[in-house]
């Protein structure tokens, strides 16, 4: 019906003028009530300067405690029952039925049967922190070590788990921890990347690259990933005859076309991350060539490592390489391993010691050549997985195939350097280790303790993006873990 059909023109009637306005009053008022609840957003302020972005070392909320980290990232899921959570509890009750409620990734081989730690463990050090005997060169080290019994994430999925360690959520698209710490805090050296990621060579990650994703960060922030082998930087040398001056030429003419497009396109942080890639990679022409050549090192070096032993010679390699790298200012170095490796579903009497062995000796010699440079006390280094394993058996078809299934509830990881207190355990999960009953460490908790020992408050440290004010911890409840600070 035409509401305006008899009335002159230019007027109309009430529920026409109700009818066509009806969103815009409806909207006014549901601002007008936000507003006096207080819970309408802030406006929107513009901005009167262009945002800069660079990796100038920047100043702390506070001062800190660590400079750099290493983190050694073990994707998949370290068994902590039988490598730093003993439970003799599991002994006495093995291959009967567990009396809790148990959550299954994977229910089509699930099994109840408890199954207890498979390997022996032995008090060592000063603090007499039990170690399984898996791991003979990091119980050397334990002294060093805080290990963190009571983590959580509580998503029980690789990936979703893999994010909330990483970046602070369950869901991909945020930075992770690495290009916080190169937003906060930016690099020492501005030769060398202020983020690396070491990978395996025999293939990516799980996630791939959102382990070294610099999110809604821009992308200046991101990971620099080093190649597997030799070489592990492609393209630094230029032909023969451009080296010298004719490169220094060149290389100041295309500053100069940069500098002049870039002015052409203000705000473009993309474009600012790609100007500012290109000349980081002609400034580590010489840098990075030589703190990824470990021949410098002495053989003591090396063979404290593990170089000259094929079975540890990838992990030694990439230990020995971070410490350089370091050493030398970068602010963020990640060791990956390849997919998922330590996700011992089934086999796990064979698979646990095979990868054990691949690691152990150089990460324990990354922590005591730290240490013997004086480098520990300022380098905070990590070693975990996303999740554990459950106390019972996965695959129970017998000996040689029998696993354990995930478990996020209850599992361990362990720090060491920059800040921490050394030879002490933190935390306790329940009698079956499976899920942390004192001392509960969220993933929240873990990265607001990361932040402070590199001098960053957790809620001051924001990125505003669309009206948002963003951070590591995403808002969410979390507190500076000061019981295993030094």
């Amino acid at each position: 019906m035409n509401l305006r059909a008899n009335l002159p023109a230019g007027l109309c009637s009430r529920r026409h003028f109700l009818g066509a306005t009806s969103f815009g009053l409806g909207s006014t008022a549901l601002a007008w009530m936000l507003q006096e609840q207080g819970l309408l957003a802030e406006p929107a302020r513009p901005e009167l300067e262009r945002r800069h972005y660079d990796l100038l070392p920047k100043a702390g909320h506070h001062p800190a405690r660590a400079r750099a980290m290493i983190s050694i990232l073990m994707i998949g899921g370290p068994s902590q029952m039988d490598l730093f959570d003993p439970k003799p509890l599991l002994k006495k009750h093995e291959g009967e039925k567990f009396p809790g409620e148990l959550r299954y990734d994977n229910a089509g081989q699930a099994s109840a049967r408890i199954m207890p730690g498979l390997w022996e463990f032995k008090k060592h050090g000063q603090s007499g922190t039990e170690i399984s005997e898996l791991l003979p060169h990091l119980a050397k080290v334990v002294d060093d070590l805080c290990v963190i019994r009571s983590m959580q994430t509580g998503v029980n999925n690789h990936g979703q788990s893999l994010y909330a360690l990483t970046n602070g959520r369950i869901t991909n698209g945020a930075p992770v921890l690495g290009s916080w710490l190169g937003y906060g805090l930016g690099c020492e050296s501005q030769e060398l990347p202020a983020f690396v990621t070491l990978t395996h060579p025999s293939g990516a990650p799980l996630l791939a690259d959102h382990n070294w994703s610099a999110g809604w960060l821009p992308s200046l922030y991101q990971g620099t990933v080093i190649r597997p082998r030799e070489p592990r930087l492609l393209n630094l040398d230029p032909a023969e005859h451009l080296r010298g001056t004719a490169q220094e030429r060149q290389i100041e003419f295309l500053r100069e076309m940069n500098r002049e497009h870039a002015s052409r396109h203000p705000a473009e942080l993309d474009l600012d991350a790609r100007i500012a890639s290109f000349e980081l990679a002609a400034k580590m022409q010489t840098a990075a060539k030589e703190a990824m050549h470990i021949s410098s090192e002495s053989e003591a070096t090396r063979h404290l490592y593990g170089v000259d032993n094929e079975l540890t010679r990838d992990y030694a390699t990439r230990c020995l390489i971070a410490r350089r790298l370091v050493e030398r200012g970068v602010r963020f170095v990640q060791i990956i391993n390849n997919g998922q490796s330590w996700d011992h579903h089934s086999g796990i009497l064979k698979a646990l010691p095979d990868i054990c062995a691949k690691s152990d000796q150089p990460v324990a010699a990354l922590i005591q050549d730290l240490k013997a440079r004086g480098l520990l006390d300022s380098t905070l280094v990590h070693w975990g997985g996303e999740m554990g394993r459950l106390p019972v058996m996965q695959n129970d078809l017998g000996k040689d195939r029998v696993g354990r299934d995930h478990n996020t509830y209850g599992f361990t990881l362990w720090l060491a350097g920059g800040g921490i207190r050394g030879g002490m355990t933190f935390g306790e999960t329940d009698e079956w280790s499976h899920k942390a009953v004192k001392d509960v460490v969220t993933h929240h908790d873990y990265h607001a303790t990361l932040l402070h020992l590199f001098g960053l408050d957790h809620k001051k440290l924001i990125y505003r993006r669309a009206g948002r004010e963003l951070s590591l911890t995403d808002g969410k409840p979390a507190r500076v873990v000061q019981e295993i600070l030094a």
